[in-house]
């Protein structure tokens, strides 16, 4: 059973990868390699300054994640390490796929070595993943009230009272998670921690550092589709919402197809080659340049571990030890 349980996710994952790319294939056969460079060619600098600058932010803001959860613990950690970890927490998770559990490792390596206990890690981890979520159904809810058409992008016919619907019941889902926190009340057990609802003022922040990296996030391929036949930031925001969270919940790495198939299904008058370029540039910007970054930070934190037992153990066989 724990052979099943162990290799689940990755073959949930794995299953995904391989549909959405046979997705693709129909959906981009038709589609040159000159097509995606021209289309990414036309991409302005300004634009791929603002795209940067996105995902600058968004980065920063993933780090108000952890944060928030180290002030949920009342433990204070420096900035920096705080943010190296976070970065390189979202970084790997977002690129290897099963992002709690991947997220687990480097989270737990980390904290530990400052003296957080597994328990404590365990809650900081499923806090980090509320707010994740909490800024999926915020700005998912909002995307429906202000545009409630959304659905239809995916589901054909899909009616205007069910985008409503739809988008009133994400907000109530946020109007109960505040009311929890707002009345403290009994925490949420799983298995051998407990998730208390965070204070109010740690819940105000979720709300607005969560939903603050998904909008950077979507800027991203915002900025890089053409001007001429961008949807608005509102159409790029909803449908990013909905394939981003698809491609987490899939576990497939970096969401391999299942952000692309989606957007595809989504914008079918678009382009290919120009909405193929702009997720590439979202790839290149939030995925792979971080990944690159976060491996040579994993690498300078093991050095720096491997330094400090060495240093305890010469200390340790010093005479008079």
């Amino acid at each position: 059973m724990r052979l099943t349980k162990d290799h689940l996710w990755p073959l949930v994952g794995l299953i995904a990868v391989i549909f959405s790319i046979w997705l693709l294939y129909h959906q981009l056969r038709d589609i040159s390699m000159d097509d995606v460079l021209f289309s990414l060619h036309a991409i302005t600098v300004s634009h791929w300054i603002l795209a940067f600058f996105c995902t600058v932010l968004a980065f920063t803001a993933l780090t108000g994640y952890d944060s928030l959860a180290l002030r949920h613990l009342h433990k204070r950690l420096p900035f920096p390490f705080v943010f190296a970890c976070s970065f390189t927490t979202y970084s790997v998770a977002h690129n290897v796929g099963a992002s709690v559990l991947s997220g687990a490792i480097i989270r737990y390596r980390a904290y530990t070595s400052k003296g957080l206990e597994g328990i404590e890690v365990g809650v900081l981890i499923a806090l980090c993943s509320i707010t994740f979520a909490l800024a999926c159904i915020f700005l998912g809810g909002i995307s429906l009230m202000l545009n409630p058409q959304l659905p239809s992008y995916f589901i054909s016919d899909f009616p205007i009272w069910g985008g409503y619907t739809l988008g009133a019941c994400l907000l109530a889902i946020i109007t109960l998670y505040v009311f929890g926190s707002l009345r403290q009340l009994k925490p949420l057990h799983i298995r051998r921690f407990k998730v208390e609802y965070p204070r109010p003022s740690i819940v105000l922040a979720q709300l607005v550092i969560g939903p603050l990296e998904v909008l950077a996030a979507a800027g991203i391929i915002y900025f890089a589709l053409p001007a001429e036949s961008n949807p608005g930031y509102l159409i790029v925001l909803g449908i990013f919402v909905a394939s981003f969270s698809a491609a987490m919940l899939s576990h497939a790495p970096g969401g391999l197809g299942v952000l692309e198939v989606l957007f595809f299904l989504a914008l079918p008058n678009m382009e290919p080659a120009d909405l193929l370029a702009a997720l590439l540039v979202f790839r290149f910007l939030y995925l792979l340049i971080p990944f690159a970054i976060s491996l040579v930070l994993v690498l300078m934190f093991e050095r720096s571990q491997l330094l400090e037992r060495l240093r305890k153990a010469r200390q340790f066989i010093q005479p008079g030890h």
